[in-house]
């Protein structure tokens, strides 16, 4: 215990005093820390792996054809799509309607899941349904919105002119409001850190609108959900409500929107084939920009999928190939830059080849921001056009407009009028279907674990699906650099080496140390695991949450990562030398408290040197963290501690919630009861 203690004060004293030695907060931008400029370099490494990747290697049409449904399988899955939900009933309902001239635009919602409410503004032919009776059926537009900030009325009111001038010019054209910014308002901003008390402009007509405001919700994380799976997922039902009408042409459907309804634009007409054409305004940028250039940092979560398959970003526009899509964008934009956006084009120039159908991709350029501009919107109308109807003539843009008031344009006029069974502010909590794991049986205990094992290498792990290799010693004697993987720089402190042990103990900790452990005299190790404490501690400020969320960009979290750091360090200890001799081989205790004894025990699950797993205080869900990209998905902390029988002896401290019973029941099931221990 003694031994113990003078560590673990020797590791505080070690990680507290590296830590004094990053700069002072100023009014001046702070200098990048040494933990900054090692993470930036290691994310713009795996950056530009990534980016070699586009249409998973495929050179040729052939090749391509025959990935290409998995890819679809891996893109569905990765917006929480796949197994592709149930077509529950619409419920499609007008609670009124506005004649504007030769148009009428009805107040709209319907539900995508049941509870889960869209609404939207229905522009169409003030004829349209009488001509509808005499076999005439129009082409018809998805308007999806960006962040247009308009309170109760919903964004989709910001956007009234495109509906107005899609309706003049015969088609039937559906704006959805955004799960955000529409009237019955969700969350975009799980992981960036923005809470919603911060969003004073949301409280309208006098009314103070209750939010949710625990943030950053990095459980999306673990649960596989992000937002734009419900923004794709919206779109797709709104295009089975437009097949449903007598006046609209299924076989002439097309997408389009700005910012946010560009990237949902992409969500959408990769998703279903019935979108015949496409108009991404401004919504899509490359990796190399996101995270390498960190505009990552411009945008909320609605903007991405978590790359659990490790993609190069534009193979998810190459989904849409070959049907017509025009690449729009303005030369001066910020958060969609011109680099990324000639990048893009040219890969999506090389898919449209494949198919020899060149003529059906373009790019637009429009000089200026972020914004529509006249030149713009002719582009795209003028596009739609060509492609939908067969229409090359001339286009006017939508001219000046009277707008018709927010209010009126309201599909819920009152509050009081929003259902009682809407979901949409918790939809995050159920929109992705949690895992449900039986304890087994012992006769099927071997298989049973076998499966989950592989569920997870093959899509939580999927960034582990390489070998992790030894991390690389430069053999110092007390204070000891090293890496475990390509740029990812630790420190670890060696307390006293017992050359003749068979049992090495390593603690994962933070820099707030442990407390109460009792070990034997077996040799102790100390590991910070990446961004923890000392020079590999980057800067943290929420928002933005730059690595946090570049991560999940690459298919990874901060979390994998740590795992890797333990069993890259595992292995050097492994080949660890005392007087220029390689020790015994050793079996592995690893130690950890709280989060850190749950990173411990996966490390346990994926090398198996690790014989021993000791955890204080374990959490019971990773609703608390650890993260890893759609973990719960497959299972929760409890069935993964349970996976590490029968060959690891599993001792939980202070883990009394009944959660872990399940823990217990399974070890049983595996005939390992005697290697659990609970206190």
């Amino acid at each position: 215990m003694t031994r113990l203690l003078l560590f673990t004060l020797a590791f505080l004293v070690i990680a507290r005093g590296v830590h004094a030695q990053r700069p002072q907060k100023t009014k001046q931008k702070a200098e990048p820390t040494p933990g900054d400029v090692m993470i930036e370099k290691y994310l713009a490494a795996e950056t530009d792996k990534l980016s070699k990747k586009f249409l998973d290697g495929a050179k040729t049409l052939k090749e391509w054809q025959d990935k290409r449904p998995r890819l679809y399988r891996e893109y569905m899955d990765m917006l929480g799509l796949w197994p592709i939900p149930e077509k529950t009933p619409l419920h499609a309902t007008s609670t009124g309607f506005v004649e504007h001239g030769d148009v009428i635009i009805d107040k709209l919602h319907f539900q995508s899941k049941p509870g889960l409410y869209v609404t939207a503004n229905l522009f169409r032919p003030i004829d349209s349904l009488e001509r509808a009776r005499n076999g005439k059926r129009y082409p018809a537009v998805v308007y999806v919105c960006g962040h247009s900030n308009r309170g109760r009325d919903g964004n989709k009111t910001a956007l009234q002119d495109h509906g107005l001038w899609f309706a003049r010019n015969g088609y039937v054209c559906i704006v959805l409001d955004t799960l955000q910014l529409g009237e019955i308002p969700a969350v975009h901003h799980g992981t960036y850190g923005v809470p919603w008390t911060s969003l004073k402009a949301y409280e309208t007509d006098g009314v103070k609108r209750p939010r949710p405001d625990d943030h950053p919700r990095w459980w999306w994380h673990s649960a596989g959900y992000t937002p734009a799976g419900v923004e794709c997922w919206n779109g797709i039902r709104a295009i089975d409500y437009l097949v449903s009408r007598p006046d609209v042409d299924a076989k002439k459907i097309a997408v389009t929107g700005i910012s946010g309804g560009g990237a949902a634009t992409f969500w959408i007409a990769a998703a279903d084939d019935r979108v015949a054409c496409a108009v991404p305004v401004s919504g899509m940028s490359d990796l190399e920009s996101y995270v390498k250039n960190k505009v990552v940092n411009g945008h909320c979560d609605c903007m991405f999928l978590y790359n659990t398959y490790q993609w190069d970003w534009t193979t998810i526009a190459a989904l849409v190939a070959p049907r017509p899509m025009l690449f729009a964008n303005s030369d001066n934009d910020p958060i969609f830059p011109m680099d990324a956006n000639r990048r893009i084009i040219a890969k999506l120039r090389k898919i449209y080849g494949m198919y020899e159908k060149p003529e059906l991709v373009d790019d637009y350029v429009s000089v200026g921001g972020h914004d529509y501009r006249p030149d713009l919107r002719i582009a795209i109308f003028k596009w739609i056009n060509k492609h939908v109807k067969n229409d090359t003539g001339p286009v006017k843009d939508a001219g000046p407009l009277v707008e018709i008031p927010g209010k009126t344009l309201r599909v819920f006029r009152e509050e009081s009028d929003i259902p009682k069974d809407a979901i949409n502010a918790k939809v995050d909590e159920t929109f992705v279907a949690r895992a449900k794991v039986d304890v087994p049986e012992k006769p099927v205990y071997p298989a049973w674990r076998s499966a989950l094992v592989a569920h997870l290498k093959s899509n939580t792990f999927q960034s582990l699906s390489r070998e992790v290799t030894a991390a690389t010693d430069n053999k110092r004697v007390s204070l000891r650099a090293f890496e475990t993987e390509a740029g990812v720089r630790l420190f670890r402190y060696v307390e006293l080496e017992v050359p003749d042990s068979k049992l090495g103990t390593l603690l994962v900790a933070s820099s707030k140390g442990y407390q109460n452990e009792r070990l034997d005299g077996s040799p102790v190790y100390g590991l910070h695991v990446r961004g923890e404490s000392g020079l590999s501690e980057w800067t943290k400020a929420s928002p933005p949450n730059y690595v946090e969320r570049a991560d999940a960009l690459l298919g990874l979290t901060v979390d994998v990562g740590k795992v890797t750091d333990i069993i890259a360090t595992i292995k050097m200890l492994a080949k660890l030398e005392v007087d220029g001799k390689t020790l015994p081989k050793r079996q592995w205790r690893l130690v950890g408290r709280g989060q850190f004894g749950i990173l411990a025990a996966y490390a346990a699950l994926l090398e198996p040197s690790i014989k021993e797993v000791v955890i204080i205080d374990p959490p019971k869900s990773h609703m608390e963290g650890p993260h890893f990209l759609g973990v719960l998905r497959v299972l929760d902390i409890p069935e993964a501690l349970g996976l590490l029988a029968p060959n690891v002896k599993l001792t939980l401290i202070n883990a009394r919630d009944p959660a872990f019973d399940r823990t217990e029941a399974i070890y049983k099931a595996a005939g390992a009861a005697g290697k659990f221990v609970r206190k």
